[in-house]
């Protein structure tokens, strides 16, 4: 089949395929739960592309195009490539930050109950101990701990309190896992 045929006009593609590639999505009907610093961090980067990186993109742009045949100047090409994934990613962060539902955990503190922004320690029936920290979907990192409010650890601990045994799905079975600790943010300070 001719490539004519099986290439998709820019614009094709959903806004935001390629960024929000590797994030779930939310639950149908669901809000965008965000830490006010996870928002803060978006509306930053949203802020940047926009006053910054893209002002600098169009101008080598420009600047490639006027130096003649674009068919063959990689500046020219490049340009117009960054410019598309600038775009696609601003498209994505406005929207995302206009669905964002800001909920501040420091409003938990002192809580012994697990909600959204919470910092839970459990253990398994080994005795092994994890703790890890509920975030938005736009702001969670496992490198550092951090879980989606959506995840299925998340899903599994959310509303049980300190002394609970929740049961957790994984794909090596059913397992019981026992809330030790919840901590929340002091109210006033950031994470």
């Amino acid at each position: 089949m001719n490539k004519a045929f099986t290439r998709e006009p820019d614009g094709a593609l959903d806004d935001d395929d390629e960024d929000s590639a590797g994030l779930p999505p939310l639950p149908a009907g669901g809000k965008n739960y965000i830490t006010p610093q996870g928002y803060q961090r978006l509306r930053t980067e949203l802020l940047s592309l926009i006053d910054v990186e893209r002002p600098k993109m169009v101008e080598v742009v420009h600047w490639a195009a006027s130096n003649g045949d674009r068919s063959e100047n990689g500046d020219y090409l490049y340009g117009k490539k960054r410019l598309r994934e600038i775009d696609r990613r601003i498209r994505f962060l406005t929207k995302r930050l206009d669905i964002a539902e800001v909920a501040d955990p420091s409003a938990h503190h002192g809580s012994d109950q697990v909600f959204f922004g919470a910092t839970v320690t459990y253990a398994n029936h080994k005795g092994e101990e994890r703790t890890i920290t509920i975030k938005g979907i736009d702001e969670a990192d496992n490198l550092q701990g951090q879980v989606s409010w959506v995840a299925p650890i998340a899903r599994a601990l959310l509303k049980s309190r300190v002394g609970d045994e929740v049961r957790l799905q994984t794909p090596g079975g059913l397992e019981t896992l026992e809330v030790l600790e919840v901590d929340y943010p002091v109210p006033g300070e950031q994470n």
